[in-house]
């Protein structure tokens, strides 16, 4: 008697094979038999016209401090992702010394821009050491798995204290504990080590983030220290990445150890001719593993009267007339007319943007509707929708954010939307060295919403792209699951295969849908974030129990903590 029998679903496994029509068998939680099965089971599921493939196993995550006190683990679970990793970017809740839990708040905060009092309120900080963090998390069981990494940022806080994000460096000795405290936290169970050495991130004070400056010797006997344990990755965010210096040392640490680098380049000279992905290449034909990372879509940043940012922001009249009342009154407010005139009158105290002037940065800002649309043309931009109805750009934006009752977001691309298309995102998504990830859930709760790019990956390249080529539902699903899996070796997920854990999902693809984003208050004190909703999960599987079934969490709660490298459970 089996557990759980999903029947006649059009399952798409995660290898990149071909579509086919069979029933799965689930059993204590592992895949028990694929294709032709017989036997009866205590529940049974037809998904008879329905996609079935293996949960999301999504490895850029932010969820350090959420995953302490959230056993839902939204929006990420709403999107039928199962595997969660977290300490990317260098920045995390362990080790912490007692009394300078503050500091990794701030930097958290200022990084990721998640809330400093929700995390102030919602972190019980039972743990000093890592291995003690992850004690914490494996005792709260929740709806997905999660699996972290061990971050430079409080690694460095712990060793060097308040000089931790100078760009003093550290002696030797200083660089040997840090090295030791890497290697100790990845034995209990991190699947890797993450830095960042980019310029824009920096803590709530403006101070730039441990590491930041650090110079190549640290950053490669931190990395050594993985050498000889059985897994063990790289997650490295960098400014640097176009300069020679710091390839020397990633394809050093590559070399010497064995071990996996993913790399998230933030500088123009890194893509310059591609050289990321031409080095990433070279580096595999000589045995080394290195991975750039990428999302499906640019990075946006959402402007809103429910976001922190929009045209208006740093306008006087809006500072000290508005933006302090809850979102219906600032609606009222911002319709009076003597109220629009003032502020469309005023001269922003933003004096430019990465684009230029506002007028510039209207280009480049799209009102994302019901049904969002995340590779829009120019005329669809605040500036375009202005030249339509003879307005100014300002005009037409202010017009926009008071309509709908102040619900309209509005979607600005950061980079990497050349042309007012995706193809350049479409041809680097097909890199064979490249995985998907930079979804950033749990993070940028005020400005960004990016947690169900799996469910745009889904429908857009896999359905929807109106202006080019689509791509294989087989191809994005292996690379939604088995690849990020393999990546950090948690071999025994992101296929449905006998002897693998059952993460599941059953999607009604045609009805697979994203919401507009909204704020939604329920993170610790009330704090905000900006989250989207989506249609077409019909039932979401973890470890062989259902837990979420057409968009309602079921209560059960069966994920938990990953440990380092894991196998197959049962003989496959």
């Amino acid at each position: 008697m089996y557990d759980l029998l999903i029947k006649n679903g059009t399952v798409i496994d995660g290898s990149g094979d071909e579509r086919f029509v069979g029933h799965i068998a689930i059993k204590d939680g592992l895949i028990a038999a694929v294709g032709e099965v017989e036997g009866d089971a205590t529940r049974t599921i037809d998904a008879n016209g329905k996609l079935v493939t293996p949960g999301w196993v999504d490895i850029h995550t932010h969820y350090d401090g959420q995953a302490t006190w959230d056993p839902i683990m939204g929006p990420s679970s709403w999107h039928g992702v199962t595997t969660v990793v977290m300490g990317n970017c260098g920045v995390g809740f362990a080790p912490v010394k007692p009394g300078k839990e503050n500091f990794l708040i701030e930097l958290m905060e200022g990084v990721e821009d998640i809330p400093g009092a929700a995390l102030a309120e919602g972190i019980n900080w039972k743990w000093e050491t890592f291995a003690e963090y992850l004690d914490a998390l494996e005792e709260m069981p929740r709806t997905v798995d999660v699996a972290t990494q061990v971050p430079h940022g409080p690694v460095r806080a712990y060793v060097m204290g308040d000089r931790c994000n100078g760009d003093e460096p550290p002696t030797e000795d200083e660089i040997a504990q840090m090295s030791e405290l890497v290697r100790d936290g990845i034995k209990a169970g991190a699947l890797g080590f993450s830095s960042s050495r980019t310029l824009l991130h920096k803590d709530v004070h403006g101070e730039y983030v441990p590491g930041t400056f650090a110079g190549s010797d640290e950053m490669l006997q931190l990395g050594l220290a993985m050498k000889g344990l059985d897994h063990g990755i790289f997650e490295l965010v960098s400014d640097n990445l176009g300069d020679d210096d710091e390839w020397q040392w990633v394809k050093q640490f590559a070399k010497e150890t064995g071990k996996k680098v993913t790399l998230i380049a933030t500088s123009a000279a890194a893509y310059e001719n591609g050289k990321i992905y031409r080095i990433a290449q070279q580096a595999s034909e000589e045995g080394m593993d290195i991975m750039p990372q990428m999302a499906g879509r640019p990075t946006g940043v959402l402007h809103g009267l429910q976001s922190s940012f929009h045209a208006f922001i740093a306008h006087p009249t809006y500072v000290s007339e508005v933006s302090n009342l809850p979102l219906d009154e600032k609606v009222k407010k911002m319709q009076q007319p003597q109220i629009k005139a003032k502020i469309l009158a005023e001269e922003s105290q933003i004096r430019s943007t990465r684009q230029g002037s506002m007028d510039d940065l209207m280009k480049m800002v799209f009102p994302l509707g019901e049904r969002p649309n995340y590779e829009p043309d120019a005329e669809d931009s605040v500036a375009g929708v202005a030249k339509k109805l003879g307005k100014t750009s300002l005009e037409a934006m202010y017009d926009l954010l008071v309509d709908n009752d102040g619900k309209e977001l509005f979607y600005q691309p950061l980079g990497g939307y050349v042309g007012y298309n995706l193809d350049a995102q479409r041809m680097l998504m097909q890199h064979p060295k490249v995985i998907m990830g930079l979804s950033d859930g749990g993070a940028h709760c005020g400005v960004i919403a990016d947690a169900g790019m799996p469910t745009f990956i889904m429908t857009h390249w896999g359905r929807d792209r109106s202006k080019g080529d689509t791509l294989p539902l087989e191809f994005l699903v292996r690379s939604l699951t088995r690849k990020t899996a393999e990546a950090y070796d948690m071999m025994d997920r992101g296929l449905i295969k006998e002897g693998l854990i059952a993460d599941i999902n059953i999607i009604d693809f045609e009805k697979l849908n994203l919401h507009r984003p909204e704020a939604i208050y329920d993170l610790p004190t009330g704090g905000k974030r900006l989250v989207q909703g989506v249609d077409g999960y019909d039932y979401t599987i973890k470890s062989g129990e259902v837990t979420f079934e057409h968009g309602d969490h079921t209560g059960n709660l069966p994920g938990g903590l990953v440990r380092g490298k894991t196998a197959l459970r049962a003989s496959a």
